[in-house]
């Protein structure tokens, strides 16, 4: 499901971009997902935020989606899968 969600200046996914950091799925269906953003001033993140939220709790079994938004270690492209470093010209 988080490969749906998109930062809208970035043609790529939150998981391909290397953002989500940490997921954990607890037995009462609490998912907690640690992750960041490209630069912490990033004018889209609560929108990015929300999305994750929304997405996450529609799968069905999801009772509450808590996420943490972590600047350590702080992002860089080097985290991005090479697809995504494919698609934005890094290789």
């Amino acid at each position: 499901m988080l490969k749906t969600v998109y930062d809208p200046e970035i043609p790529v996914d939150i998981y391909e971009l290397g953002l989500v950091y940490k997921i954990d799925v607890a037995d009462d269906g609490t998912v907690n997902i640690d992750m960041t953003l490209t630069a912490p001033n990033c004018p889209a993140a609560d929108f990015i935020i929300e999305d994750v939220r929304q997405k996450i709790e529609s799968i069905e079994g999801v009772k509450a989606a808590n996420i943490q938004l972590v600047f350590e270690p702080e992002w860089d492209k080097d985290m991005m899968s090479d697809e995504a470093k494919l698609e934005l010209g890094f290789m």
